[in-house]
């Protein structure tokens, strides 16, 4: 059976999906963006809540009682509103320069994405960064080959990741139902909620934002100690509900190609 039997619409996050190995660039700007504040946030406490919305991302961060007792001892109150658009206005120019350094495709994004289109299948993608941010990432993909027919971004929807709502109005907009068509591929456990409440094939990528590991990190760990960072990575992602897990998005083609066998 060929991919577009089984399959209308692949939908792919970006940031340690299909660009930015690891998902660095936007735990860099976050951690800028809260210190520039006075208040460290640590890289893990940064990936916590990664794939949603920034808006609701810093939120998040806020609401922890760590950082909110940090964001109280340098500002002498507890954060409100008003301190969530300040940390936005400040994140903003931070998103765009560290995604516009960490905009390479993830070796085999660009042949997994020209092999779906040769198979018939449409591509969308879906981030948690604001149109803004995602300016110089789209000018950089597409310099590489990567130019996904449809793009949304925090702010597109009422409401961002785990919300099915990006996965609605990719498929209305496409044209394309049912959502048992669509593959949801993503790094981040709020995108393969997402997936699943949009009733997607969620297909995992286990060498983004859980395994937390620039490449050349990845690299040069023991094979052992590098299997168990990627299967404890594959494991999460299995338990936040995704159908599979994947070592990198360079081996969703034969996964795909099994589940349409099915």
């Amino acid at each position: 059976m060929s991919l577009k039997n089984r399959f209308d619409l692949v939908i792919f996050d970006w940031a340690g999906t299909m660009i930015d190995f690891g998902c660095e660039a936007p735990v860099k700007a976050l951690i800028e963006a809260f210190g520039a504040e006075g208040v460290t946030v640590g890289e893990a406490t940064a990936r916590r809540d990664m794939g949603k919305a920034k808006i609701d991302h810093v939120k998040a961060l806020l609401a922890l009682p760590d950082v909110a007792a940090a964001w109280v001892a340098s500002h002498g109150s507890q954060p409100g509103p008003a301190d969530v658009l300040v940390l936005m206005e400040r994140l903003d120019p931070l998103m765009r320069e560290h995604a516009a350094h960490a905009s390479t495709l993830i070796e085999g994004a660009r042949e997994t994405f020209d092999a779906l289109r040769a198979a018939g299948v449409r591509v969308a993608s879906s981030t948690g960064y604001t149109r803004s941010m995602m300016e110089p990432v789209l000018a950089r993909a597409l310099a590489q080959g990567y130019a996904p027919e449809h793009v949304l971004c925090s702010g597109d929807t009422p409401a961002g990741r785990p919300s099915p709502l990006m996965i609605y109005k990719a498929c209305a907009e496409l044209g394309v139902w049912p959502l048992s068509r669509v593959v949801k591929v993503d790094d981040a456990e709020a995108g393969i909620e997402e997936g699943k409440s949009a009733g997607a094939f969620t297909v995992g990528v286990a060498s983004g934002n859980l395994l937390g590991l620039s490449l050349a990190e990845l690299k040069a760990l023991s094979p052992a100690a590098r299997a168990e960072a990627l299967e404890r990575a594959r494991n999460a992602l299995l338990k936040a509900g995704a159908d599979v897990a994947i070592d990198s998005v360079a081996d969703l083609v034969p996964v795909l190609e099994q589940a349409a066998k099915v």
